[in-house]
């Protein structure tokens, strides 16, 4: 195997989404290398939901394969699927935390889950997985109910990382933060990602985020992958699409580029 396919995390092909009649994907091709930040983005209704769910085994698609750490998700056996899945964390748009639960209970759910060690070990682990996303230490008694919007942001990324994956998806972080805590966020991850190596996929629609955190953009249209590159230059793209997706107020930020 070549250095630069042991590199590669995740390899979508040809993929197609169909629901009835309409047609979400025809034809997406993408990859994500190891180490690398990418955010999703796209028109309402281009399928960046529906991408990601295909990428977590949580919807078949249509035809086409999708790929993690080389193993084809689509097509792979339930413990092949389960080898892949312990590699991966997910924070959900909402956060997705048990209300019954304290940020540590929440945390131990999934060590519970998948983990074979002491009590008292796995008690310490999520201590530090709660450091880690920079919560303070008082923070793991707290119900989500008693948490901010910023604390359950950190919490539900303490839980996708609980299992020391190499690969964490993002569905909306900074969804409903105010400007600094979402720069405080944005700040947590590319520090996780020096810090720990981890490869991130974020599907966002926050232009500061877009900005400032990922190393490429995947702009979805059209049933397909329009446009692959840096914000910079996505910015600078011609297709009517992607001009239509950043005029109006967020024209600010382009101008911010030049």
């Amino acid at each position: 195997m070549q250095e630069s396919e042991k590199d590669t995390v995740i390899e979508v092909r040809h993929l197609q989404n169909r629901f009835g009649d309409h047609v979400v994907h025809s034809d997406v091709n993408l990859t994500v290398k190891k180490g690398e930040i990418i955010a999703i983005i796209g028109g309402s209704g281009c399928g960046k939901t529906t991408l990601l769910r295909t990428i977590l085994h949580l919807r078949i698609p249509t035809s086409g394969s999708v790929s993690v750490f080389g193993i084809d998700v689509v097509k792979s056996s339930n413990a092949a699927l389960l080898s892949v899945q312990k590699r991966w964390g997910v924070m959900f748009q909402s956060g997705a935390l048990f209300s019954s639960l304290t940020v540590l209970e929440n945390i131990l759910y999934v060590l519970d889950e998948y983990v074979d060690l002491s009590r008292k070990t796995k008690v310490e682990l999520a201590k530090i997985k709660i450091a880690l996303s920079g919560l303070e230490p008082e923070a793991a008694y707290l119900y989500p109910s008693e948490l901010s919007g910023g604390m359950k942001k950190r919490a539900a990324l303490a839980r996708a990382i609980a299992l020391d994956p190499e690969l964490v998806f993002l569905d909306e972080p900074t969804a409903g933060l105010d400007p600094k805590s979402a720069e405080d966020l944005d700040d947590l991850i590319l520090e996780l990602r020096k810090s720990l190596g981890l490869t991130f996929v974020m599907v966002t629609h926050d232009l500061d985020t877009l900005c400032a955190v990922p190393d490429r953009v995947i702009f979805i249209g059209e049933g397909r992958v329009l446009a692959d590159k840096p914000m910079v230059q996505l910015y600078k793209d011609e297709h009517p699409l992607i001009q239509s997706y950043f005029s109006g107020e967020r024209a600010r930020v382009r101008e911010s580029l030049k």
